[in-house]
């Protein structure tokens, strides 16, 4: 085995590498939203099944990520890299070949594992690739545009696999892509860690997991069970003892997996409630607006893709043009102007009627898209600016878990909402005309599953119309419902970004740099990265 001469050690290849495999971990949060229609369809999924493929795939995402830097940071990134890409796309392969909801399920977190550990070291691997202070802020830039354009062309990827091989291709097309980052990365990533790295925080990892995980079930199951049930009571009671026992453990940690202190920091706060604003709402809510094209408008779901693009266009133009202002804007503008720019696109979208036809979401489609756009370019950067350059890396590892705690949790929280209204709002229509109860209710169910008009696919033929007409405006209620909580809780975000974000300070003179890590500690000193040459192979 040999050392890889200096032209192979290129940081644009490390750069490279890096942006293929986020943009792939991160299109596959919002690359299901048109495809739930047909899993849907083809395993006979209720709503709580639909909300797994997403929430099996972000759970482990959010509560892995700050463990997978740390372990990075310890044994190598390139390791950490390498074996994440493995079982990503392993995992991806599984999902394809998934049989039953449950398995889909399953094999939807082992690929969420794979994601923690290659987007715990990914920033890392590029903040030692360029040591160099401004190539280095260019190459997070490049970094941050991938995340933003992953989560916004996600349904239009979707839609074209979906409609195109159909839904199993949305997970196998990772297959081959994984492969080549897998070589690419063997033969061309430089290793790198921390001199002086911390240790794992394995009993914090699981306190937050399981706290997470229990407290979705709950959300999820809420519904169906009953929400003063004694299952319900008792998931949401267990999440509670093991969400406060994650703090405290944080708290008293002589090496935690998330330093609270810098919760302190007002200016970070607001960042970290924005970045979990943000993806609980707008990136949360496509999965629902996704339903709502393909089993409502009668879209396919390429179709409901292409109506996804104005927000994916505004997002991609919104991205770079603030990224280039955010050293010259304040950044409570930035990320608290993309915040308001996000409830305001919810709060026009939340205006459906039974008779809207697609337009009536364009208006906020455009306005959420220049949102999300606005606030995915400065959220990172604002992380940054509000610490000490030392936790850097715990700074950026810690907005990128929220996002996902905020995606997960959005999912399940807008399900259990716009569940609870559409089933209601459907079972009156129904008591109304005379359905007979057990009839009625195994429609309303399925109207509050996200099934739309095809609950009106095996009525007798002179039923099918006012079925249907009902089953729209079941649908509608509900999912204004969502958009307009959604819009909501991200207009308090806004607020609060406003008030407490703030420009960072001046900055001291030093006389070295610290290599950008998704989780490094506060006590790292500056130069403590330490490179230990990538190998070829054999």
């Amino acid at each position: 085995m040999s050392p890889l001469s200096p032209a192979r050690r290129h940081p644009r290849w490390t750069l490279a590498i890096v942006c293929v495999a986020t943009f792939m971990l991160l299109l596959d949060v919002t690359v299901v939203a048109v495809a739930l229609g047909d899993i849907q369809t083809d395993f006979g999924s209720d709503l709580s099944s639909l909300q797994w493929v997403v929430d099996a795939y972000t759970l482990p995402l959010a509560g892995l990520l700050l463990t997978a830097a740390t372990l990075g940071d310890r044994i190598g990134r390139r390791r950490i890299f390498l074996a994440g890409m493995a079982l990503f796309t392993l995992g991806s392969l599984a999902c394809a070949l998934a049989w039953s909801p449950l398995i889909l399920d399953l094999t939807r977190a082992a690929q969420g594992v794979g994601g923690a550990l290659l987007f715990g070291v990914g920033l890392p691997l590029v903040g030692a690739a360029f040591p160099e202070p401004r190539a280095r802020a260019a190459a997070i830039g490049v970094f941050g545009a991938t995340l933003a354009g992953a989560t916004a062309v996600g349904p239009l990827v979707g839609g074209a696999l979906v409609d195109g091989p159909g839904w199993r291709w949305i997970f196998l097309v990772n297959v081959p892509i994984g492969l080549a980052a897998l070589v690419a990365g063997w033969l061309r990533l430089e290793e790198s860690r921390v001199a002086a790295a911390r240790a794992a925080d394995w009993p914090g990892t699981a306190l937050l997991t399981a706290g997470l995980l229990a407290l979705l079930l709950g959300l999820i199951r809420g519904n169906a069970d009953g929400w003063l049930s004694a299952e319900i009571l008792g998931l949401f009671a267990a999440a509670a003892v093991l969400l406060v026992g994650f703090v405290i453990r944080e708290a008293s940690a002589r090496e935690p997996m998330l330093d609270l202190r810098l919760f302190r920091n007002a200016s970070f706060a607001g960042v970290s409630i924005g970045a979990w604003a943000v993806s609980a709402t707008l990136v949360a809510a496509t999965s629902y607006l996704g339903l709502y094209l393909v089993n409502t408008l009668n879209y396919s779901p390429f179709q409901a893709g292409l109506r996804f693009l104005p927000l994916t266009v505004a997002s991609f133009v919104a991205a770079p043009i603030v990224a280039r202002l955010v050293d010259r804007v304040p950044p409570r503008v930035t990320v608290g102007g993309g915040l308001a720019l996000s409830a305001l696109g919810l709060w026009l979208a939340g205006q459906l009627h039974g008779d809207s036809r697609w337009t009536a979401l364009l208006a906020g489609f455009i306005v959420a898209g220049v949102g999300l756009g606005m606030a995915n370019a400065s959220m990172s950067q604002a992380a940054l600016a509000a610490v000490d350059h030392t936790r850097a890396g715990m700074a950026t590892g810690t907005v990128n878990t929220m996002r996902q705690i905020g995606v997960a949790a959005g999912v399940a929280v807008l399900g259990a909402v716009f569940q609870h209204r559409a089933t209601a709002d459907m079972a009156r229509q129904l008591a109304a005309a005379r359905v007979p109860h057990g009839q009625a209710s195994a429609i309303a169910d399925a109207v509050g599953s996200g099934a739309g008009l095809r609950v009106a696919d095996s009525a007798p033929a002179a039923l099918r119309p006012a079925l249907a007409a009902a089953a729209r405006v079941a649908t509608v209620n509900g999912l204004n419902e969502i958009l307009i909580g959604g819009a909501i809780a991200a207009g308090i975000a806004a607020l609060i970004a406003l008030v407490v974000v703030r420009p960072a300070p001046a900055p001291a003179t030093t006389t070295a740099t610290v290599t950008t890590t998704a989780a490094e500690p506060s006590s790292t000193p500056a130069g403590a990265d330490e490179r230990v040459p990538a190998r070829t192979g054999s």
